[in-house]
């Protein structure tokens, strides 16, 4: 199906992916900025999700770009835990076409606001690099495809869940863990991308407008994630990780008295 949107509702979404993937850089979230964005333009969620999913791609592929630029990353150390994801997500994305993620939903709000309770009450969390508690092996087989998993079968916190792991299980320093989850976060969206792709939910006139968007939002953001590093991750992080547990709740009909 064709949208037929104006020049204004373009500019719009363009804003809208700018602004989400400036926060997703930083903190994770930025998906609850575009997905209703896309909704209010009265497009299906199918195509909404699988849209979401194209300017997405954009933003932490630029991201990505940025800190593996700057040789936040190293490649060649990570790439056993990247494949891992991919395999991950294009399983989770499997999945989720034959079972419903009621139970995850259900579950999620409680583990997102643990998540920013605890960046939020440990002030010295990321702050220096430690000795890592797995190998990256480990890592990969264990944690990685269960985080592409989760982020192929439902998505949403996924880079909380990938920051927090590699402080906790790698060492890895908060700015180092935040560049990190990036690439992670590239590897297990492009498997979901191809699902989308293979279903042809993509409304491709949006997405490419949106991406452009991200990725100048994202390219920001991770500049700001190198020059101000902690001091700006660990707020964002905890305040997204509030919003997305009331958007969570909210969606669930919690809210309704």
């Amino acid at each position: 199906m064709m949208m037929e949107l104006g020049f204004e509702v373009f500019a719009l979404l363009f804003m809208a992916a700018f602004v989400a993937a400036f926060i997703d850089a930083i903190a994770g979230g930025g998906g609850l900025i575009t997905i209703p964005a896309l909704l209010m333009t009265g497009m299906p969620p199918a195509m909404a999700l699988g849209t979401n999913k194209l300017q997405a791609f954009g933003g932490v592929l630029s991201a990505s770009a940025y800190f593996l630029r700057k040789k936040a990353v190293d490649l060649k150390s990570f790439w056993f835990i990247l494949l891992m994801i991919f395999i991950g997500g294009l399983l989770g994305a499997l999945v989720i076409q034959r079972l419903d993620p009621g139970f995850i939903k259900m579950l999620l709000p409680f583990l997102i606001l643990a998540i920013g309770l605890y960046f939020l009450f440990t002030p010295k969390l990321g702050a220096d690099d430690r000795k890592n508690r797995i190998s990256y092996a480990a890592f990969a087989l264990i944690f990685g495809t269960g985080l592409g998993f989760y982020d192929g079968f439902f998505g949403p916190g996924t880079g909380s869940l990938m920051n927090l792991a590699c402080v906790l299980l790698l060492g890895f320093n908060l700015t180092k863990s935040t560049a990190h989850t990036k690439v992670m976060n590239l590897s297990s969206n492009f498997a979901a991308l191809l699902m989308f792709l293979g279903g042809g939910h993509i409304v491709w006139s949006v997405g490419l407008v949106m991406m452009a968007g991200a990725m100048l939002g994202a390219n920001l953001g991770a500049k700001m994630v190198m020059s101000r590093g902690r001091q700006l991750i660990r707020p964002m992080v905890v305040v997204m990780s509030f919003i997305m547990t009331l958007k969570l709740c909210y969606d669930q009909g919690w809210f309704n008295f």
